[in-house]
């Protein structure tokens, strides 16, 4: 009787909240007395899983599922979990991930709790530690069906090392044809940058840039510190940005290392987004900028005048470094 935990990998590679959630999947079957076994569609690097606590490998090879389907990968996820006996289910908090778990709850008849920040409080009963008011507070739930959902928030566990013996099966798996009904027909997304989800650092702007043209000292800066770029919801409005770099409630919720958020006031709503982040940094020329009072570091002053000397010291430092 594993814990089950879903990596999530693309183009055959795993995405960095993979061995987030397979650390915190090795945590919890510690705390129940048992082991952790992952599951892994179309992926090229399972065995790097065993660095992080996973046992074992349940490997799904599906050419109809190179591109992710909320129904399709629950019905994997539920296969797995009956094999494997499972009663914990552990999953990311990745758009994907949230837009599957309601189907895999409805299916395993289970109790699911998302942005669960810790390790279970307790196992008797199953108590978890989850952000609660977009992240203003937090919440014991304790989760009181037998079969049992956690989504792990990102960047709140952490990668933690813990080299296992690993095994790799592969499961086959016959999905409903229904499950299908509903398909991608074109993907839009960025390539060749560090993504909002994956990125340790987020290098993000506002309407204090006053236009698009002025956006190339953001994308130099975020070049340096191999960052991901973002903006503000009315930067994207405004078509200055692409909407999927918009950032916040109504965006994408970021949870990276460094925040650096560069002449954005600081509306409520995208404070809420941005809360999980471990470090903000604020540029901004208004000292009473909501911003700042949600900051761990704010320099007043002048964008255009902070952030290109900003990229000179840090270019300077890396050379001294390098």
């Amino acid at each position: 009787m594993s814990v089950i935990v879903y990596t999530e990998s693309e183009n055959g590679k795993f995405k960095k909240n993979a061995f987030e959630v397979a650390s915190y999947a090795s945590e919890v079957a510690k705390q129940l007395g048992t082991t952790a076994t992952a599951i892994a569609i179309n992926s090229e690097e399972n065995e790097i899983l065993g660095n992080y606590g996973i046992s074992k490998v349940l490997h799904v090879k599906d050419d109809s599922l190179k591109t992710f389907n909320a129904k399709a990968y629950a019905e994997v996820v539920v296969t797995a979990a009956q094999k494997e006996s499972a009663t914990t289910v552990i999953l990311s908090s990745s758009t994907d991930a949230k837009f599957m778990a309601p189907i895999l709850a409805a299916n395993l008849k289970a109790g699911y709790v998302p942005n669960v920040v810790a390790a279970p409080d307790s196992t008797q009963p199953f108590v978890v530690k989850r952000t609660a008011f977009s992240n203003k507070g937090f919440a014991h739930t304790e989760i009181k069906t037998e079969q049992k959902i956690i989504g792990v928030s990102n960047n709140a566990f952490g990668t933690i090392e813990n080299k296992v013996d690993i095994s790799i099966e592969d499961l086959k798996v016959d999905i409903k044809e229904d499950a299908f009904e509903t398909k991608s027909v074109e993907i839009d997304k960025v390539v060749g940058k560090a993504t909002i989800a994956d990125a340790d650092i987020v290098v993000s702007a506002g309407r204090g840039l006053k236009g698009p043209e002025n956006w190339g000292m953001i994308e130099e800066l975020a070049d340096v510190l191999g960052a991901a770029t973002a903006c503000s919801k009315p930067v994207s409005d405004l078509g200055w940005r692409p909407h999927g770099e918009h950032v916040g409630q109504t965006g994408k919720p970021v949870a990276s290392n460094l925040y650096i958020a560069i002449g954005i006031s600081g509306a409520i709503q995208h404070l809420a987004g941005v809360s999980a982040s471990k470090t903000k940094v604020v540029i901004n020329n208004d000292p009473e900028a909501p911003f700042f009072k949600a900051a761990d570091y704010g320099i007043v002053g002048d964008a255009f005048e902070v952030v290109p000397q900003l990229i000179e010291k840090l270019k300077e430092f890396k050379a001294q470094n390098s």
